[in-house]
């Protein structure tokens, strides 16, 4: 079972694609094994060491310490684009 802390409001919806007989996932994960955020600032947060890796919901990692867990051997993912129907959206009603 991997353990994953969830930052922020994400949609249960969205977590479907983690089967919960492999992923706990919650905001409330203790030793978590990777941590799923949106627009938390996790330069603010302790990151505990069994982190193994952390999943941007959004583009950027400016709010994820990268140089820190850099030097853990800490991989950062993003999700770049993930915005681009809500932007159409908002261009096209304006």
């Amino acid at each position: 079972m991997f353990n994953v802390l969830t930052f922020d409001n994400i949609p249960a919806e969205r977590l479907n694609w983690l089967p919960r007989e492999k992923f706990s996932i919650a905001p409330d994960v203790r030793s978590p094994d990777a941590i799923l955020l949106r627009s938390h600032d996790l330069h603010a947060a302790p990151i505990p060491e069994t982190v193994l890796a952390v999943g941007r919901a959004g583009s950027g990692v400016n709010n994820i310490p990268v140089d820190a867990l850099s030097k853990r051997g800490v991989p950062m993912f993003n999700a770049p684009g993930a915005n681009a129907n809500a932007v159409r959206e908002l261009t096209i009603a304006a």
